[in-house]
């Protein structure tokens, strides 16, 4: 359920985060969603994305939403155009790319790196695998070496079924890594590492300053540890209903879970005059 906070004032740029918030667990985009959007839009209010995804895993979003704005991927490491064209491009530093790589493996996950446009991966049958093909809409690319790719590397993943296993990582790696590199889980079955100083409040504040829209007017939503940054730079935020307490804690106001039109039902409550 929405909390009872008091509305936002003002707002005019909403940036979502996707999977766990703005798409349902089965990463569809429901009508009241799409809607929800449309009337963003009606009212004035500019609408982005700012996700762990890679800009591949994005197109499908900009076709069905109809969006026009710069879009943040890779946890704001990257900041596309609607068509996918970059604007600007970070890649983790490849002494903090191969540091990640020995703790993922060294902690027993299944590693993806995205790099060179490509998912790439050891076991194409691995844990979620098949998700994240429905995910990003696209197939990987079987490398017997991940570590040939860490001069390239955007995103490296730690996956696991244990989330309880992946939360304990991402302390201990995050703390290893430190300045070297970002950290944070964007599901409780993926933990992300990115490049260094760059996460999705940093995102938030690109477009602030792009757009000439203060921080204040505008407003967040999302459901993970890696949306926090992006609650702390704006000037109102929404967790999800489905989103850990330390997330919804992080927020102003939590909404409905993202299997039950959570997304839709915050903009109706909070952000519409």
């Amino acid at each position: 359920m929405e909390s009872e906070h008091a509305k936002a004032a003002g707002i005019a740029l909403v940036i979502s985060d996707v999977d766990g918030t703005l798409v349902t667990g089965d990463k569809r985009l429901t009508a009241a969603t799409v809607a929800a959007v449309s009337r963003l839009r009606a009212a004035g209010i500019g609408f982005s994305i700012a996700s762990a995804r890679p800009p591949i895993g994005l197109r499908n979003l900009v076709a069905q939403l109809g969006l026009d704005l710069p879009m943040g991927a890779f946890n704001g490491a990257s900041v596309v155009r609607p068509d996918l064209s970059p604007i600007q491009e970070r890649l983790i530093p490849e002494p903090a790319a191969r540091a990640a790589l020995d703790q993922l493996l060294a902690a027993g996950l299944d590693i993806w790196v995205f790099a060179e446009g490509a998912w790439c991966l050891r076991d194409p049958d691995g844990p979620y695998t098949d998700l994240e093909r429905r995910t990003i809409g696209a197939e990987p690319r079987v490398v017997a070496d991940l570590g040939t790719l860490m001069g390239a590397a955007s995103k490296i993943v730690g996956v696991s079924r244990d989330h309880a296993h992946l939360a304990a990582c991402e302390a201990q790696i995050g703390a290893a890594l430190a300045d070297r590199a970002t950290v944070h889980r964007s599901q409780a079955y993926y933990l992300d590492v990115t490049p260094p100083h760059l996460d999705k409040g940093r995102f938030v504040t690109w477009m602030s300053a792009h757009l000439g829209i203060p921080p204040e007017r505008i407003a967040t939503f999302g459901d993970a540890g890696n949306d926090r940054p992006m609650f702390a730079r704006s000037g109102f935020s929404v967790a999800m209903g489905n989103a850990e307490a330390a997330v919804q804690a992080a927020a102003q106001a939590v909404t409905d879970s993202n299997d039950a039109d959570g997304f839709a039902h915050g903009v109706a409550r909070f952000i519409l005059p």
